[in-house]
């Protein structure tokens, strides 16, 4: 996301002054927001990457780059080929992994079958209690409130009366990325909908209908689903975090580099989601025009969480600036406050782009 978002920038501001190229093993770009719809029968978009890189003006190669080399401004991949730059974005994003032994983990893509199995065991009446959990207060929660809410959702039109839902999350209150007002405004939607809420709690195990919690308890449940842990990948030549994510600076700029930057799940921003992957994207394309000479002052990243909460009835629509020290930019409504339409994921460019893609392909298919 981050790697086409930046080429649609840089394509704007500098047009065929810049060669850009996009390495990746992976033939598809997912759009991966949508997957949490998936097991209540959503469909999620595809696209040909190698098509959508030369849509953008890009020229894409089959190879991952897994080490950079600033000083002699040299990429190497995981074939072992070197490449030269003058400036690089890596958006290698992060690796899932098993989070909790014992419960269902939601992976996302492909994994729709396992939490399509429970909610079929819900209807058959074989459990009526599920826990919706995450490992971490750093990871993205929203689609695990979208889990419980559409299986609630599911349930209910479905008939079913006798069932127990709770969300058991290491944050201090729902949605604690969002604030305070956002974190209300859910709780009160949870509470509605008769999903508990068990907050501070912070999952290490399910086993025997038991899932241990820290600092000391023990839950029942007769099922439990987890998003995954998220871990960074390895990279050579940037300084890490201790998680092994890459130090940027205000600029998206990796640290002790002149002209590599990073942007995404792979950096020290601890909020791993595609808008915020959008926004580093374009402050490095930004800081990158500059240096090529277009005149402009490259913004900082100045982070503004937003998204979209699917609720199986009306969605929500949720905003809030990272920056600031109170609930005055927070915002929760029934209609997007950003322009640009009301889609998962809110990028400067890529949301359009992607939009006139599918126009096109509705077209084709109407013809």
């Amino acid at each position: 996301m981050a790697a086409l978002e930046a080429t649609l920038v840089i394509g704007d501001l500098l047009g065929e002054r810049a060669n850009v190229e996009i390495h990746s093993t992976r033939q598809d770009f997912v759009y991966r927001p949508h997957s949490v719809g998936m097991p209540f029968g959503t469909a999620v978009k595809t696209y040909d990457l190698p098509a959508l890189a030369g849509r953008c003006g890009a020229e894409f190669h089959p190879d991952n780059i897994m080490s950079v080399d600033d000083s002699a401004r040299l990429a190497t991949t995981f074939h072992g080929t070197s490449i030269p730059y003058d400036h690089l974005l890596f958006a290698a994003g992060a690796s899932r992994r098993w989070p909790i032994s014992g419960a269902t983990t939601f992976w996302g893509i492909g994994e729709a079958a396992d939490i399509e199995e429970i909610i079929g065991r819900f209807k058959t009446g074989r459990i009526r209690r599920a826990a919706f959990t995450m490992p971490s207060v750093g990871d993205w929660s929203l689609p695990m409130y979208e889990l419980a809410l559409l299986t609630d959702a599911e349930l209910s039109r479905a008939g079913v009366a006798d069932y127990e839902l709770t969300v058991v999350t290491p944050e201090d209150r729902p949605l604690q990325l969002f604030g305070t007002h956002v974190g209300d405004a859910v709780a009160s939607l949870l509470d509605r909908r008769g999903i508990e809420v068990i907050a501070g709690a912070h999952p290490t195990s399910f086993e025997g209908g038991r899932l241990q919690v820290a600092p000391d308890a023990s839950l029942e449940f007769d099922e439990v689903i987890s998003l995954p842990r998220i871990e960074a990948q390895a990279a050579g030549g940037f300084i890490h975090d201790s998680g092994g994510f890459i130090r940027i600076d205000e600029h998206c700029r990796a640290l002790h580099c002149e002209r590599t930057y990073a942007a995404g799940d792979i950096t020290s921003f601890p909020v791993k989601q595609g808008g915020i992957a959008a926004q580093q994207a374009d402050v490095a394309a930004e800081a990158i025009a500059a240096e090529l000479g277009v005149p402009i002052a490259p913004s900082p990243f100045d982070p503004i969480l937003r998204g979209v909460l699917w609720t199986g009835h009306e969605p929500l629509y949720l905003q809030h600036r990272l920056a600031g020290e109170d609930d005055g930019g927070s915002v929760v409504s029934t209609d997007p406050p950003w322009d640009g339409g009301g889609d998962k994921i809110v990028a400067r460019r890529l949301t359009s782009f992607l939009a006139e893609v599918d126009a096109e392909h509705d077209l084709e298919l109407r013809h």
